[in-house]
């Protein structure tokens, strides 16, 4: 039950405004304990903002921003339960990756034999052990941010902040560092405030997701309410495919997952022509046009090879949601 969770981070009423007007106000978040929790939204909208007042690297105008109860806002960043992982893996060229891992222990007196303990076990949890005698240079991109979510924990931190840190990273190297953090966070139970532009790094990743429009909240759910019950058009068209169909009463707003195809027309919720047909694999890809509008459906193979381009047909709606005409 959510009751019984402990909250960790709590922002309350917190603006942060630029000299030229930007920024983000009057902002209210509950994150508990041993959750990912990620802002997602387009680049301007003011997700970075919001973590970087949570790490102490900009001040807030007003309001608090607590963890664990204790009010942190007049905290420099490494006085901080915090650390963060930015998208640049800020790791120093001229040391070895053991001396990067060392460096904040040492400056924290932790003992020689506690540092090499840790970093051994932290180096596994990573999956880079015995790459503690190589620099940097000698590391792929995907290694180095590896290393660098491994300095940050080494610091044990009561929350994990990551600034968009895979975005660099090609796509399938992404993926396995989706998967690699996912692992560790629950491993270790510590809480992640994650930030991305990309929804699908959002769904994978996410307990809670907190999907942002020009510095607003939009929606805060779990992926599925997000996925399944989008509360704003913007919502509805940030997060996965979606078809937006205009009818008199309204717009519906339907995954193409969702939409039942059968050829002839007459048969349906609406009557639509083939466009294009294209295999993606184990699905195809249909988009059929239905007046001005062009709808995007995921059938079946089977079903597929029975239809042609320009053929009449009939579209059955699924589950969906209907937005009011402005």
């Amino acid at each position: 039950m959510m009751s019984d969770r402990k909250i960790k981070l709590q922002i309350k009423d917190m603006t942060k405004k630029y000299d030229n007007g930007d920024g983000v106000e009057h902002i209210n978040l509950d994150v508990y304990e041993g959750e990912i929790v990620t802002f997602l939204g387009p680049s301007g909208c003011g997700k970075s903002t919001i973590l970087r007042t949570i790490g102490g690297f900009l001040d807030v105008t007003s309001g608090d921003i607590t963890i664990d109860g204790k009010s942190i806002v007049a905290l420099p960043p490494e006085k901080r339960p915090t650390a963060m992982v930015f998208q640049s893996y800020n790791l120093w060229p001229h040391m070895t990756i053991y001396e990067n891992l060392a460096f904040g222990l040492k400056l924290r007196k932790v003992p020689k034999k506690t540092i090499d303990e840790d970093i051994k076990k932290m180096l596994a949890l990573v999956s880079m052990s015995g790459s503690e005698k190589k620099y940097p240079g000698q590391l792929s991109g995907g290694q180095q941010q590896r290393i660098a979510i491994a300095r940050s924990l080494l610091l044990k931190p009561s929350l994990l902040l990551l600034d968009e840190p895979f975005s660099a990273l090609d796509a399938k190297i992404r993926q396995q560092m989706r998967e690699e953090l996912k692992k560790i966070q629950s491993d270790l139970g510590i809480t992640v405030i994650f930030v991305t532009h990309d929804q699908e790094e959002a769904m994978a990743l996410s307990h809670c997701i907190v999907v942002m429009n020009k510095g607003k909240f939009d929606q805060i759910g779990t992926p599925a309410e997000i996925y399944d019950n989008p509360q704003t058009l913007h919502v509805a068209s940030f997060i996965g495919e979606m078809n937006f169909i205009k009818q008199a009463n309204g717009t519906i707003a339907v995954r193409p997952e969702d939409i039942v195809v059968e050829k002839g027309a007459g048969k349906g919720d609406l009557d639509a022509t083939v466009r294009t047909i294209m295999l993606m694999g184990h699905y195809v890809s249909l988009t059929v046009q239905h007046g001005d509008d062009v709808v995007k459906c995921f059938i079946d193979r089977d079903i597929s090879g029975q239809l042609k381009e320009n053929d009449a047909v009939s579209l059955k709606i699924g589950k969906h949601t209907t937005f009011p005409n402005t």
